[in-house]
């Protein structure tokens, strides 16, 4: 067992101040704020990019598609479900319409995604839904993947490549067209 070196009262007051045992606080909150993968490829470790472990270019078509692009798609598709609800359906009434909405966006995402790969949001910012090994999704698994996009919390719990859980279970991946 070492001895730690007795220190002189000098060497423990700087500034005013004592230092033992003290961390520095930009660093620690710095760390906190980034995140445990900031934390780790600070020591070293190389996460690669996102899709790489999918087999997936780095940038342009068919790479992982943006967390921004994919929140735009979703807003533009709830608000035109939304729309189509209150309009066609609730006949105007705001309650009704909230609740139609959800069905709406299952329809249009079960309809559209199995169908041609994407939604109108989707494809308005140049995004479409594929098989992890490539192609299109079958029924079973654009139904499963739209349930859980329904119920909105697997949708929120993403992988290190930027799936939400919807899209691990459905084994589907969102690229850029």
């Amino acid at each position: 067992m070492t001895k730690l070196p007795r220190l002189t009262r000098a060497e423990v007051i700087e500034n005013g101040r004592s230092t033992v045992g003290s961390v520095d606080n930009r660093q620690a909150i710095g760390s906190w704020l980034s995140g445990p993968r900031a934390a780790a490829e600070e020591m070293g470790v190389d996460f690669g990019y996102r899709g790489e472990r999918l087999g997936l270019p780095k940038d342009g078509p068919g790479s992982v598609a943006p967390l921004g692009r994919r929140f735009g798609a979703i807003f533009i598709d709830w608000g035109l479900c939304a729309l189509i609800a209150y309009q066609l359906i609730a006949r105007g009434n705001m309650h009704a319409a909230n609740n139609w909405a959800l069905l709406v966006f299952f329809v249009l995402a079960v309809l559209t995604v199995g169908t041609v790969g994407f939604t109108p949001g989707k494809r308005l910012l140049g995004l479409r839904v594929v098989a992890e090994e490539g192609g299109r999704l079958g029924i079973v698994r654009v139904t499963v993947r739209t349930v859980l996009l329904c119920l909105a919390i697997p949708a929120l719990i993403w992988d290190r490549d930027g799936r939400g859980l919807h899209d691990r279970l459905a084994r589907a991946v969102q690229v850029r067209i």
